[in-house]
This record gives structure tokens, sequence and C-alpha cells, in this order.
């Protein structure tokens, strides 16, 4: 296996014998590496497969932006959740959950605890996958200083959740890749500058995208208890949320339906996290 690209010390791009492209972590397995160069086997801990045509790059740059501590937590936190259902070995989750566990470090150290919408329909809705979120929030806990707030669970399970959504209907697809174009020419036309699709927080926004578009398609969209959240926000980036605002308009347009308040609030916080990324 050789080296594609280096994302830094212990991350890196590379291409399996089966011919897919698949980033690989390990401590040291960047440093001094270039591309053409042989992996050093040795050294690697992980290995991640893009999944449902997730564009490796992007994919690569979100596992480097992840502590390798938490990118191991979430995967043993998985393992502890799977005593309570059947969870998919994902690349896509499992890095999707580092990240969530990740910036949720971060904000209990600054604080700043959510209140998650949506907990009486999870706890309805979605029993097996809450029951394992709290055994996967139980587990990361035990191995915290300062430990999670119980709200989590919600977010968690609703990461669980979105794993088994799959479609393979393209038109879906190229419907979504559309309106992503149209929504970043909306951003760079509020902040007079380009946005790189290729960072981190892109992806992050693009993520949250498409798991929208499934809670608009099936009726459930956030849509209760985020009222203190809503306000913090507005107050702390009300430059965000007038280009939230702008979002909204073309994604009802768009889509044919309103948005709901909680919704709009999440696109605020994506849109902060891709202006200032210090910040969030």
């Amino acid at each position: 296996m050789e080296v594609l690209r280096v994302f830094n010390n212990n991350v890196v791009l590379s291409r399996d014998p089966d011919g897919r492209e698949v980033i690989l972590t390990g401590r040291g397995l960047g440093f001094q590496a270039k591309p053409g160069q042989l992996v050093d086997l040795t050294k690697v801990l992980r290995t991640f497969v893009p999944e449902d045509g997730r564009d490796p790059d992007n994919l690569g740059a979100m596992v480097a932006a992840i502590p390798p501590e938490h990118l191991q937590l979430a995967e043993r936190a998985l393992e502890a959740g799977r005593a309570e259902m059947s969870i998919p070995g994902s690349t896509v989750l499992s890095v999707a959950l580092a990240d969530h566990l990740s910036f949720a470090i971060k904000r209990r150290r600054m604080g700043l605890d959510f209140e998650y919408p949506l907990r009486a329909e999870v706890t309805h809705l979605y029993p097996s996958e809450l029951r394992a979120a709290q055994r996967i929030l139980w587990f990361v806990n035990s191995r915290l200083e300062e430990p999670l707030d119980d709200n989590e669970a919600v977010a968690i399970a609703l990461h669980l959740v979105n794993a088994g959504f799959a479609t393979g209907d393209l038109s879906y697809t190229y419907q979504m890749t559309g309106l992503f174009t149209q929504l970043f020419e909306v951003l760079e036309q509020a902040y007079g500058r380009a946005f790189d699709r290729n960072t981190v927080n892109a992806a992050r926004f693009i993520t949250h995208l498409r798991y929208f578009f499934v809670r608009a398609n099936s009726g459930k969209q956030l849509e209760e208890g985020a009222g203190k959240l809503r306000a913090a926000i507005n107050e702390s980036y009300p430059d965000a949320y007038a280009t939230a605002l702008k979002l909204q308009t073309v994604l009802e347009l768009r889509l044919g339906e309103p948005l709901t308040p909680d919704e709009v609030t999440y696109l605020t916080l994506h849109v902060a996290r891709m202006v200032d990324e210090n910040r969030l």
C-alpha cells in the first residue's frame, strides 16, 4: 500500500489491495511521509473505508481533525452499545460519533450544554437506539473526568437511527447535490468570500443537510425543545442567523414546505462553525 495523501502526522490516505481508497491512522504514520512512498503497515492502528460514495478526502480531513483518543473512544463505545442492539460496523457512523463526542467534550469544558429536541419522539419511536445510546454514553462518561450530560444520549440515538438510512435513488442524490451548490452560493454572497467545500465544517454542514432531507421527506423535522438554545445561538451569532434565514428561504422554495424554527437554529450553528472555526 502506498501513500496517496498525508493529512497529518497520524493520518494518511492510501489504496488497499482491492483498489479502494482508504484512510489509515496510526501514531507517526504520516510523519515525513510523501505521496508515492510505501505505508509502514506496522504503524497502522485503524482503517476507515469511505461508504455511500463519500469523498475520501473529506472523510480523511474529518478523521484528521478528531483527536485519536476520541476516535478510539467512539469505536469502543459502539462496541459497548452492541450489547443492547445490532449496530452496523460503519466507518461513517464511527467517524460521525467520534466527531460528535469530540465537540460535546469541548462544549462541556466550556460549560455549554445543549438541550436536544425530540427526546419524547426518540423515546417512543426509537427505544432500542436510545437504550444503546445510553449504554454508549455510560461507557464514554466512565472514561471522562467531566461526564457529558444525559441529554447527549438523544443525539447519539439519532446518529444510530441515521446509520440505517440508505437510498439507491440517484435522482435524490442529484437533487441534494444541486441544492448544496445553491446553498453554498448563498453563503458566499452573504459573506463576500468563497467557502472551501473540502473543509471539515463544510463536510459537517453537508452531513447535517443530508439528514435534514431525510427528516423533511418523512415529515419529522426537528420541532421542539431548542428554545433556549435558539435564543443563545441567535444572540451570539446574529450574522450567521441572518444567513440561515436566507438558506431557509431557498430550502422552503425547493422543498415546498416550511422549516421549523429548530431546523433554522441548527442551520445557524453550522453556518457559525464554517464562518469562524475557532469559536465552535
